[in-house]
């Protein structure tokens, strides 16, 4: 395809499988920062979620179609730059919206800006639009659609005075450190008139609202699941020996502190959980107890209903009855990995009103969020997308720098969407060899990927995995709860322990 230079409005058909929109600029003093983005739409011309937008704090799209690949600076020139594989849009994707913003300044301080269009698989320029800009901070300079089952691009220059949040929310995106929206927010850069095809969707949806501290009163009372758990194979002893009698549930320093109903519900799952090791024969066993919570922003709806917030009042009692000390390390991931402070058992209510959060997207390069208790995290750092991998990656890093003379167990919630099947393959591979076994617990039915499938997979000395999803967890009676969630860890230990991974 002969490279072709655009006006405003113009545009050329698309027959590469796979583009790179490259956005270029002469860098030098007094000159604004440039960021490159990407939005996928639907017909209607908005995202499908705050997911759709692929920019540096977000730079890869769940299904692998847009990534942001990042700057590069040469002979006095900048340039951003995001690829597009076509091939691999979703059929409800309809139009990709190719995106810059400043930072520092406006787009009429930055001379030489151009939008290249490039054939990712040869190198060659498709089309190339020089661009003249004025007070905008944030700017569409192009867009790739469909047409007639067909990729096009179109030059469309238009001028957002109100910014990247202006621009985002424009098209559906929850920004919750947005500046306030001017009353009209786009300008033309190019000229009075819009770009053809553009449009001016709705304003965006507000924010689900924030998930609530600690339920007021106790769970309702299960009832019994639609389907009954698969029955567990006979327990084999553990190797570890017994440092408690079986008999009854462990003593744990600060539940006294707890409020009345809490500390009952506790007192009572604590003896559930001691039930369920014996039944599994590992009565008396020891365990340092790691906790992950997935943060993605399909889990907005279990956080904002309490769900989250009373799974993690129920592992507390795993905590109690495994952990010598009651106190249980945590952490919470979606883009990115954090770990949270400690919870300890007699601060639980504190702990679940300010710790158990949804992950959040920030458009701006800015200091921490404010209002923000000391010790949480703001959440903006740990995004909305799904990477296990990294969050698996540091806690297999906690437990070589924090060794401990018991084995440690992670219990890791997730709703699912896992799209990161090799890197996860690869950490639970490599973790064989140490002291952690690794119980996922899928809330909803979804796309588990490699962890439903990897008690099949091969080349392991020991199955340091687990996995069971359920429709409901609230749902699920807590006996039955702890049966699946513990019917794994005692055969681990037992192989673990043979295997000369755990030494006595």
């Amino acid at each position: 395809m002969t490279a072709r230079s655009m006006s405003k409005g113009s545009n050329l058909p698309v027959d590469a499988r796979a583009v790179r929109a490259e956005l270029i600029w002469a860098a030098g003093a007094g000159v604004p920062d440039i960021d490159g983005s990407a939005l996928l739409l639907t017909g209607s011309g908005r995202v499908r979620d705050d997911g759709d937008f692929v920019f540096y704090n977000q730079p890869r799209h769940t299904s692998g179609a847009v990534t942001h690949l990042g700057k590069r600076s040469a002979a006095g020139a900048a340039t951003d730059t995001v690829e597009v594989d076509l091939s691999r849009l979703e059929p409800a994707v309809e139009r990709v919206v190719l995106c810059a913003s400043s930072d520092g300044g406006t787009f009429g301080q930055v001379q030489g800006l151009v939008l290249r269009l490039l054939d990712a698989g040869t190198g060659a320029e498709i089309a190339r639009f020089d661009m003249v800009a004025g007070t905008e901070t944030a700017f569409i300079g192009g867009e790739l659609y469909r047409r007639q089952g067909k990729w096009k691009f179109r030059a469309v220059g238009q001028g957002y005075a109100s910014g990247l949040a202006g621009l985002a929310t424009d098209f559906g995106i929850t920004v919750d450190d947005a500046p306030p929206a001017a009353a009209d927010s786009t300008t033309t850069a190019a000229g009075p008139s819009a770009a053809p095809g553009a449009t001016t969707p709705p304003a965006a949806s507000a924010m689900p609202p924030a998930p609530p501290a600690v339920p007021a009163t106790p769970p309702r009372s299960p009832v019994a699941p639609t389907a009954s758990a698969p029955a567990s194979p006979a327990p084999v002893p553990p190797t570890v020996p017994p440092s408690v009698p079986p008999s009854a549930p462990r003593l744990t320093k600060g539940e006294e502190r707890l409020p009345v109903d809490m500390r009952k519900r506790l007192s009572l799952r604590k003896e559930q959980v001691a039930v369920s090791l014996r039944k599994h024969g590992a009565a008396g066993v020891t365990a340092r107890v790691v906790l992950v919570l997935d943060a993605s922003g399909s889990m907005s709806f279990l956080y904002s209903k309490g769900v989250v917030a009373d799974v993690v009042e129920r592992m507390a009692a795993v905590v109690a009855q495994l952990d010598d000390d009651g106190e249980m390390q945590a952490w919470t991931f979606a883009s990115h990995p954090a770990r949270l402070p400690d919870l300890l058992l007699g601060e639980l209510p504190e702990w679940l009103r300010l710790h158990v959060r949804v992950g959040e997207m920030s458009l701006f390069r800015r200091g921490r969020k404010r209002g923000l208790d000391p010790s949480q995290v703001d959440m903006r750092e740990v995004g909305i997308q799904n990477e296990e991998q990294k969050v698996i990656a540091e806690v297999r890093s906690f437990v070589r720098n924090s060794p401990s003379a018991a084995p440690t167990l992670v219990l890791f919630f997730s709703d699912g969407g896992v799209y990161r099947n090799a890197e996860i393959e690869r950490e639970l591979r490599e973790a064989v060899e140490e002291p952690i076994f690794w119980q996922f617990v899928g809330l909803g039915r979804s796309n588990y990927g490699v962890l439903e499938r990897f008690d099949t997979l091969p080349g392991r000395r020991v199955d340091n995995v687990g996995f069971f999803a359920v429709d409901d967890i609230g749902t699920v009676p807590d006996p039955e709860l702890y049966d699946r969630l513990l019917s794994e860890f005692p055969q681990w230990i037992t192989a673990a322990g043979r295997a000369g991974i755990l030494r006595s």
